[in-house]
């Protein structure tokens, strides 16, 4: 199962960004590089907040190790999750 990115809208998260206790699941999105239970919770740094770094930064693909697939955008992500 998929599960969206709450920072950038990426869909295809492995696991939910926090359970249904709160935990984190220290997954990095590979769209925005946001680690959760990381940048969040030791860094205090909100979604919106990464959301908005993201953004200023050019909305730039951020695994290195992993390619963004063929045709993706940035901005249609964004505008499909409502996160624009």
């Amino acid at each position: 199962m998929n599960h969206p990115c709450p920072v950038c809208g990426w869909p295809k998260l492995h696991e939910p960004p926090r359970s249904e206790t709160g935990g984190a699941s220290f997954e990095i999105c590979p769209s925005c590089g946001f680690e959760f239970g990381f940048d969040d919770d030791d860094q205090g740094i909100t979604y919106e907040q990464a959301r908005a770094r993201w953004i200023a930064s050019g909305v730039k693909w951020w695994s290195p190790s992993r390619k963004a697939p063929r045709g993706w955008n940035a901005t249609e992500q964004l505008t499909r999750a409502g996160l624009s």
